[in-house]
């Protein structure tokens, strides 16, 4: 029975699980893709996971531990002996293997590089343990394709075909000097056309895009995305080459940071999962729920003193009121999607190019193009509602006016600080994704709140 994402396959093989069926496991898991059985995995505990993994050739069992996601492999791995985890690090690629190796525990993590026999690969997934998760480091692989600039065609390529051995993709051939500092690249067709008796030097491009190993992740991110590249050689500070980084590893952060924007515009103040602690979840939420209470019950008194200082026994602020919701929402709307459009830009500093005076100019012409439509519409509904007695108010003309020039003004101060509050913080290196959700929500309505009733006096007195 060959695998496949059935209820009965799901059902038998659990069956096998506890009737130790080898065979089963093995024939059924034949052939099939390391990313559709990590997803079956997690429908299954750690003690069953293993019993698979175990009977499982050993390439695809070591490409699906470097799968799965960090807290499930934390778990996972607690049920390995160290020498079993060496034996699925010498297979897959360093950066993984360095990633697993820093979810161990101090003592098992020794126990693992010293039982690991390629003396290579322990070396190479020391070095990169030095390194920070965040920088380009830590994403780095120590396996690459490189070759001398002085080497002869013939002697490259009996020396590639040794490197490929533990490159697990070939993208580029890296050029470096006696030193190992790197000069440039060649591709594998230039190196297959030409001459046995020419060099390395004759036919390399001294042109390659490199980063620094310190430069932090997001940067190296924006550079593959700017330039279009599926690898890129990291190198120290005096251009030794170390390492290359690919782009899957790039998607990743990519998908991370994407992941904790939008908590943190949700209003989540960590990174949290659907099935992470009760305690954990509440924590991460709290906090911007409670400024949100404090914003809404200073909004509550700044209504309040409006209504005793102005408008007391005032029908007028009756009739405002139905429309305090209308005001709220649309001031937080508004401000919610400038600051996006200018957090999507900050993330791509080539296309975040004009001046924020040139930025803030256009922004000021969409607003007044926006706030012109939305009072027309307001201004329209509220005449027909006031032609047809729909709410039944006396001083309907009064409000239909302080709602239209209030909603007018608010799309303009709304979309102003919606973009410059993302790149006031970005350039005080805060994360300019703190400007969306609660924190722009509850300013905008406050300030909403005062332009309506700063209007509705000024008018209301006439």
């Amino acid at each position: 029975m060959k695998f496949s994402l059935t209820n009965e396959f799901r059902e038998n093989l659990k069956i096998a699980i506890e009737n130790k069926d080898v065979r089963f496991i093995k024939l059924s898991f034949e052939g099939a893709s390391p990313a559709d059985i990590t997803e079956l995995l997690y429908e299954f505990d750690s003690i069953q996971s293993k019993y698979i993994v175990d009977n499982i050739d050993l390439e695809t069992a070591s490409k699906i531990i470097s799968e799965l996601d960090e807290d499930t492999r934390q778990i996972f791995l607690t049920h390995f002996e160290s020498n079993e985890i060496s034996k699925y690090l010498e297979i897959i690629d360093s950066d993984d293997g360095a990633d697993i190796l820093s979810e161990l525990s101090p003592e098992v993590r020794k126990e693992t590089i010293l039982s690991i026999s390629d003396k290579e690969k322990s070396k190479n997934l020391k070095d990169l343990l030095q390194y920070d998760d965040d920088v380009a480091g830590g994403l780095m692989a120590k396996e690459l394709v490189k070759c001398n600039i002085n080497w002869k065609i013939n002697q490259c390529i009996d020396l590639i075909k040794k490197q490929a051995e533990k490159v697990s993709r070939i993208y580029s051939v890296y050029v470096t000097d006696n030193k190992g500092t790197l000069l440039g690249k060649v591709s594998l067709k230039d190196i297959i056309v030409a001459s046995d008796n020419s060099r390395i030097k004759d036919i390399y491009d001294d042109y390659v895009i490199s980063v620094d190993s310190k430069m932090n992740q997001e940067e190296v991110a924006i550079i593959m995305q700017k330039y279009d590249l599926d690898v890129l050689p990291v190198i120290n500070n005096r251009g030794k080459l170390l390492g290359r980084i690919t782009i899957d590893d790039v998607v990743d952060v990519i998908t991370e940071t994407a992941e904790e924007e939008r908590q943190i515009m949700s209003g989540i103040t960590s990174d949290v999962e659907e099935d992470d602690s009760i305690w954990k979840l509440s924590n991460a939420r709290l906090p911007w729920l409670v400024i949100g209470i404090f914003g809404g019950l200073f909004g509550a008194f700044f209504l309040g003193s409006f209504e005793n200082n102005y408008f007391e026994g005032n029908e007028l602020f009756i009739s405002l009121s139905f429309f305090i919701p209308l005001i709220m929402a649309t001031a937080g709307n508004v401000g919610i999607q400038s600051s996006s459009i200018v957090i999507q830009s900050l993330s791509n500093p080539s296309a975040f190019e004009n001046t924020v005076l040139n930025r803030l100019f256009k922004v000021l012409y969409v607003s007044i193009l926006n706030g012109i439509v939305l009072a027309f519409i307001v201004y329209f509904s509220l005449s027909i509602f006031d032609y047809l007695n729909f709410l039944n108010l006396e001083i309907y003309s009064k409000t239909t006016l302080i709602v239209s020039i209030s909603l007018f003004s608010i799309v303009l101060v709304s979309s102003i600080l919606g973009t410059i509050t993302p790149i006031i913080l970005n350039r005080l290196k805060f994360n300019p994704a703190l400007a969306s959700g609660p924190f722009i929500t509850t300013t905008n309505d406050l300030i909403a709140l005062a332009i309506y009733f700063l209007v509705a006096i000024l008018i209301g007195s006439i």
